[in-house]
């Protein structure tokens, strides 16, 4: 973690030295220095995060480099807070008589520099070269301790029924090439206990000529793997066994590969982490008979698509609570053991209160059912219940060690870049389902996404996505939901234990620290931030649950202060603002109050995110100086948002989102034109939701080169109209577009929408005139790229079906009130070819008819309030993957035959009822 942080502080500085270089003028030379320093104290610590376990002296020197980045970082960040607060640009050289402040900058830099010469002469004593090689006994003492053997199987199984099925049957298939079979999933979840199962089934061993089994682990080495192979597949004798030994790596692959060719052989590679790995293994494995095999076992998804793109990786999954329970019983009351309080109730549940925290991964159930095995008594369950978290990481089998431990592995291979990003999920509260927009606008705002990786189409979000990607590749995190294009991420989530892990690492490298006070019942006691902190907390999450709480501490180092509450509770004294300077993100609830925000909030110059939730907010015009905003985040849950017309002067703003019920929506547009020094929003990609009364020509909104996300409503036509003719605006960068128009106004021609080649998701409020002397159809405009469609109170009178049953990447459509006046509907063969998902609410539909082949992937169908539908669709009968039906205020009085799906959820508020695999809707 500790070259995170120095790479971290080295992308600060570089930002600095781009973004405030007239600030830092009398002082570049000394902090291009401190930047050089810093580089080659990187290379130094690559590696370091697993090495320094091993002795303290060097864990003293990694924290000594650590909290040297951070005094690099303050020093910086409080020379351009001096230098801001004096003036704006051209006064700043005038004010600075003395160079007072520039010389102690100076002196600040020097001084860091010194130390962290010193601290690179005290490294090359512990062995460590600038490529991170030194002494590595404790990794290998922890691969020696996980190493696995596939004579010895798990007594204990659960819930592998399936995925041994699924392993089999991909092991049996005879194939013209070299297969490989993997199984991914969290550490601790059951892959290597799977691959016994399988590798030891007797149907395996009868149809592989050979088999091998070889542990691969972190330190992967190729030699030792290759010889291990060709003595398990050879059974060589003593004589041979010596020739073997003396062979060099490139004479074992030769040797290997030339008994392998003409055998049909399975290989297990159990625990493989890096696709290098198998890169180097590779020429040593030939196609073999016909149906070889190689199977592995690993944590990064990503490793098992390179080593075989054409093959699925079978996913393991989490226990279920039945599941769990089953495997607990098994473990906590073995047979002949406690079978006085084996079905107690007080046991049973005292032990699923305990489950919990195990969260379905069978490696915490079996440490913590095997400990709870040694306990008789309730009164040392109990025990083990208040604190579990340290049971759970004691090593209670030799081949296991803690949980914790085993997790950590995952962390540990981590490349430097993700390692923050992961630490960062533990903030939140446990369970959390955590939004992918947000989880990356405050990686950005944190400096955990590089700006130098920026270019062409290629944008900092883009990267942050790419990372949460790698995250979840490596079942770190888990996907919550899918967005609507099926393929990206919603909202993701971090099992318990993870986050347990990313605190206790978290609060190791003061990299953030999380405060929940305890109840006490006075309800108007202040919280001092600095009761709970230590000096260089870089940030804090606030889990409150007293009455009234009052931050006022000094945290001078603080960089973010996140609130999580869901009352209007808090009461931030923002005008001692000295007390939290360097704050980059500020995150705040304060749901049941009309906020009138401080006008001191301008003062805190080095904000980059800035997050409300209320009732409803009055923004001060000093929110203009928060230059460096890079999102300002506004949801209100029945009030107004009031901004002034300060918006062009946050240069580096990149989102700006005012969200709550639609009906709340419009924050009017201030009238900002445009700046004569260029656009100054250009950076701007997100932008919703505002109302737009009158476009003025030279209005900024018009100049959004970047805009991604766009969310406006619209008192006139003619705006709708400038805003898609205009040759200055992102039309073709668009990917989420929402536009609504006031009552009875028609939305002007919409072809410019053709244009929009990146645009996947279109909401449309307002009617959509037809032509009757055109030949086309009134939504001819669409982009074939829209994955979900809304269209509400557009008055359509022709059919709409014909046309969007054309688009190819079409998942989700919704017809609101009024979309579609007409009462007849037809769907036909090889519609919607991708639709997931169709809604229709207050509709006069009355005959609807699906021809067989339509609508092949539809999962989820919403009938609200359509009364003129007189029977289910005859044609959902060939709809086989049917999963869910919602009938709401839907007068369905007929019986309708839906043949072979299997409806697993039905809801329908007028009593019908549609039985799963029935042919029948009773009313």
């Amino acid at each position: 973690m500790a070259q995170s942080i120095v790479s971290l502080t080295i992308e600060r500085i570089a930002d600095l030295l781009i973004h405030e270089a007239l600030f830092l003028n009398d002082v570049k030379e000394e902090v291009e220095s401190l930047k050089g320093e810093l580089e080659r104290m990187k290379s130094f610590l690559k590696d370091v995060d697993r090495k320094q376990e091993q002795d303290e002296r060097l864990r003293t020197r990694v924290r000594e480099i650590r909290d040297l980045a951070y005094d690099a970082e303050d020093v910086i960040d409080s020379y351009i807070l001096k230098v801001a607060n004096r003036g704006g640009f051209c006064t700043i050289i005038k004010r600075f008589t003395t160079l007072s402040s520039t010389h102690k900058i100076g002196n600040e830099v020097n001084t860091i520099l010194t130390k962290l010469e010193n601290i690179s002469k005290t490294l090359l004593v512990f062995g460590i070269s600038r490529e991170g090689e030194g002494s590595n006994s404790a990794a290998e003492m922890q691969h020696r301790l996980r190493r696995s053997y596939p004579h010895i199987e798990e007594d204990d199984v659960v819930s592998l029924e399936v995925s041994t099925r699924d392993v089999m049957d991909q092991l049996m298939k005879k194939e013209d090439r070299l297969h490989v079979v993997s199984i991914v999933g969290i550490g601790g979840i059951g892959k290597t206990t799977l691959a016994k199962k399988v590798y030891n089934h007797n149907d395996v061993k009868k149809h592989f000529d050979c088999c091998a089994w070889v542990f691969i682990s972190q330190q992967c080495k190729p030699r030792e793997v290759l010889h291990g192979v060709l003595i398990k597949i050879l059974s060589p004798s003593i004589k041979d066994r010596e020739l073997i030994d003396k062979l060099k790596e490139d004479e074992l692959v030769e040797k290997l590969y030339d008994v392998l060719k003409d055998k049909r052989y399975l290989v297990v590679f159990d625990d493989i982490w890096r696709y290098e790995d198998w890169d180097s293994l590779k020429p040593a494995f030939p196609k073999g008979n016909e149906g070889s095999k190689l199977l592995f076992t690993t944590r990064n998804k990503e490793v098992a698509m390179l080593a075989d793109p054409r093959s699925s990786p079978i996913e393991l999954s989490l226990l279920t609570g039945d599941e769990s329970w089953k495997l607990f019983k098994r473990k906590a009351f073995p047979e002949n053991k406690m079978e006085s309080h084996a079905c107690s109730k007080e046991f049973e549940t005292l032990g699923k209160e305990m489950l919990k925290k195990c969260g379905g991964l069978p490696l915490a159930i079996v440490v913590l059912g095997g400990l709870l095995a040694t306990k008789k008594s309730w009164n040392e369950w109990e025990m083990v219940q208040k604190n579990i978290n340290a049971h759970l990481n004691k090593v209670q089998q030799q081949e296991y060690g803690g949980v914790n431990g085993i997790l950590a592995l995952s962390y540990n291979e981590l490349p430097f870049h993700l390692k923050p990003c992961f630490l960062y999920l533990g903030h939140y509260p446990e369970d959390s389902e955590i939004s992918k927009k947000e989880l990356i606008r405050l990686w950005i705002a944190e400096g955990f996404i590089s700006p130098s990786l920026e270019g062409g189409e290629m944008l900092m979000e883009d990267v942050a996505e790419q990372y949460l990607e790698e995250l979840i590749n490596r079942c770190l995190v888990q996907v919550s939901r899918r967005g609507h294009r099926g393929t990206s991420v919603k909202t993701c989530r971090i099992h318990d234990l993870l986050r347990d892990l990313c605190v206790s690492k978290a609060q190791e490298e003061n990299f953030f620290q999380i405060i929940q006070p305890p109840m006490n019942g006075n309800e108007n006691r202040s919280l001092d931030l600095t009761v709970a902190t230590v000096p260089k907390v870089r940030r804090i999450a606030v889990y409150l649950n007293e009455r009234y709480v009052s931050l006022k501490g000094k945290c001078l180092s603080l960089r973010s202060l996140l609130l999580f509450q869901d009352e209007g509770l808090i009461r931030l004294h923002i005008s001692k603002c000295i007390n939290f300077r360097f704050l980059r993100v500020l995150k705040l609830l304060r749901k049941n109050d009309f906020w009138t925000l401080s006008s001191e909030i301008g003062n805190l110059c080095h904000l980059r995110y800035l997050g409300i939730q209320c009732q409803g907010v009055d923004l001060p015009r000093s929110i203009g100086k928060l230059k460096n905003l890079h999102t300002l985040f506004i949801q209100v849950s029945g009030g107004s948002v009031k901004i002034p017309s300060v918006l062009s002067k946050l240069q580096r703003l990149r989102h700006l989102v005012l969200t709550g019920h639609w009906r709340n929506w419009p924050v009017k547009w201030p009238e900002i034109k445009r700046c004569s020094q260029g656009n100054s929003l250009k950076n701007i990609e997100t932008l919703k939701y505002i109302r737009i009364e009158n476009l003025t020509e030279n209005n900024a909104l018009l100049k959004l080169t970047n805009i991604q996300s766009l969310g406006i409503q619209f008192g006139r036509s003619e705006d709708v109209e400038a805003i898609l003719k205009s040759p200055s605006f992102g039309l073709r960068r668009l990917r989420s577009l929402r536009m609504l128009l006031d009552g009875s106004i028609p939305f002007p021609e919409l072809e410019q929408l053709t244009q929009c080649h990146h645009l996947s998701k279109l909401f449309l409020r307002g009617q959509i005139q037809e032509d009757p002397n055109s030949s086309h159809h009134v939504l001819e405009f669409l982009p074939t790229n829209i994955c979900k469609l809304t269209l509400w109170q557009s008055l359509i009178n022709e059919d709409p079906m014909p046309v969007l049953e054309k688009l190819p990447h079409l998942r989700i459509l919704i017809l609101k009130t009024s979309s579609y006046t007409g009462t007849k509907m037809s769907c036909s063969v090889n519609g919607f070819p991708q639709l997931d998902s169709l809604h229709i609410y207050g509709s006069n539909l009355a005959e609807w008819q699906i021809e067989e082949g339509a609508m092949p992937r539809l999962r989820s169908l919403y009938l609200v309030v359509v009364p003129g539908l007189k029977m289910v669709p005859e044609g959902l009968r060939y709809i086989t993957t049917l999963q869910e039906m919602y009938l709401h205020e839907s007068i369905i009085l007929a019986q309708s035959s839906c043949g072979r799906h299997s409806i697993v959820q039905l809801s329908c508020d007028l009593g019908i009822n549609l039985l799963q695999d029935s042919a029948t809707v009773i009313v």
